[in-house]
């Protein structure tokens, strides 16, 4: 009954919207009769920067800026990187410090064996365990490759050859113990640990001549063998958390041989409710993300998708900008409404393409930081993202719209170089204003009832707060 009356309440919506859309104004309606997915929430990764803050005064404050529901993003997951040790590996061949990570798991020369110290890799450790203390509920346990003494090559960077796959299937078990002895530690230490995603990015070539970060190709069959092999053991011994994955690099087309052993196995649905993916490589690939959304939706209907890494690739747009701050957030609208994404995650927090920088010893904050504030500050998890309507059909106005906790949200980047006046429809009377443009920083910009003529300024980032 209640599905009978929304499908009523929406069809008088449509028609009240064409009626009052007749004009030159551009006119964008609110559905919210038309439910789509439930949001769970934002977050961020810790890899490569996470291990390189030395400072706890800084650490506490990069902490607080991501993860403090009132003065910082509001955060909810932190992926902690799992390293695969080339820090650690006396023939280590990337060449970029920051992204060689230090492992728990350590030769002792005395002893003769592999053995874990968990006082390694303090700086993460202490980055994570902040973040949970100023807000962080969730935290994923992720690898980029098996530790570097269990793979083929000798090296967490990938084969010696492009597209192979680097761990041996005699250590598949080894793998797995691995992970989840970590995992384990971290739970015992109180860390909130809710999934362990073990691959990354399985279908791209890692190795050969490009050593740039730790890697693993793997192709289908070796990555739904080892993830089954994963899920099986997580059962046998009653993990408390999840498995995530595979992180795909790329959700179009050529890789859907993933997604579809990936959810067709039983074994794997045993420890995992989600698809993992990220969203690199497709900025205004509306016709892959379209295809990507229809067809989980169509097949796989009761299965969420987690959108769990983005960054500009390649990074060309100064970060200090409105110019960054934009690009990321139609990327948001597209995963968020295109893919129908439950969960959105940045990469990566502090560096180059993250939200922030360390320069000089100052922490630099650039414009993406306040584009995800437009976000993260005000959907909340629980909330639905529901229809929207708009008179034009250009992408002049990119948009989202999320209702629930007694609240209206909308989202709207302005892409053109001029200002944009909308009529806005479907929701209620009572708003605040939120704007990231050249001028200001996610600030409230308007408050009071909005009914018809809505400002937004030349490029810029507009949240639209309503009570319900």
């Amino acid at each position: 009954m209640k599905s009978f009356i929304c499908v009523i309440l929406s069809f008088f919506q449509i028609i009240l919207f064409n009626i009052v859309s007749i004009g030159k104004t551009q006119t964008i309606g609110v559905n919210r009769f038309m439910e789509h997915q439930i949001f769970e929430g934002f977050g961020t990764s810790s890899a490569w920067w996470s291990q390189t803050i030395e400072d706890e005064e800084t650490a506490r404050e990069i902490a607080r800026l991501l993860y403090d529901k009132e003065t910082g993003l509001g955060l909810k997951t932190y992926r902690y990187n799992i390293g695969g040790g080339e820090a650690d590996n006396p023939g280590c061949r990337i060449g970029d410090i920051t992204r060689r990570t230090e492992s728990f798991y350590v030769f002792n020369k005395e002893s003769g064996k592999w053995e874990y110290d968990f006082s390694r890799d303090a700086n993460a450790v202490r980055m994570m365990k902040l973040a949970v203390e100023y807000g962080a509920d969730e935290v994923i346990l992720f690898c980029n490759s098996p530790h570097y003494s269990m793979t083929v090559s000798g090296h967490a960077s990938g084969g010696l050859e492009k597209k192979a796959n680097n761990l041996p299937k005699e250590n598949y078990g080894a793998f797995v113990d691995y992970v989840l002895t970590i995992a384990d530690h971290f739970v015992s230490e109180g860390i909130p640990v809710k999934y362990i995603s073990p691959i990354n990015e399985p279908q791209w070539d890692w190795g050969g001549e490009w050593v740039g970060q730790e890697g693993c190709h793997y192709d289908v069959d070796q990555c739904i063998e080892l993830l089954e092999l994963f899920a099986v053991t997580m059962k046998e011994r009653n993990c408390p958390y999840g498995l995530s994955g595979p992180e795909s690099g790329q959700l179009t087309w050529d890789y859907y041989d993933y997604v579809d052993r990936y959810l067709g196995s039983e074994i794997i649905k045993d420890y995992c409710d989600h698809y993992a993916g990220h969203s690199y490589w497709m900025d205004d690939n509306f016709g892959g993300k379209e295809q990507f959304g229809a067809k989980m939706a169509e097949e796989y209907p009761d299965i969420k998708f987690e959108m769990t890494e983005w960054c500009e690739l390649p990074l060309k747009i100064d970060s200090k900008t409105i110019d960054s701050g934009i690009r990321m957030a139609n990327t948001m609208i597209q995963d968020l409404s295109l893919m129908n994404a439950v969960s959105w995650a940045s990469w990566t927090a502090v560096n180059g393409d993250g939200l922030m920088e360390i320069i000089d010893g100052e922490l630099t904050i650039y414009n993406r930081y306040y584009a995800y504030m437009q976000f993260s500050r005000f959907i909340e998890p629980g909330m639905a993202r529901v229809d929207m309507m708009d008179s034009e059909k250009n992408f002049d106005i990119a948009h989202v719209a999320f209702c629930g906790n007694g609240k209206t949200v909308i989202v709207l980047v302005n892409n053109s170089e001029s200002e944009k006046k909308i009529n806005l429809t479907g929701c209620p009377a009572e708003y605040e204003i939120y704007t990231t443009d050249s001028s200001h920083n996610c600030e409230k910009t308007g408050e009071g009832r909005l009914l018809t003529g809505a400002e937004l300024p030349a490029r810029s980032i507009t949240t639209i707060v309503a009570n319900r």
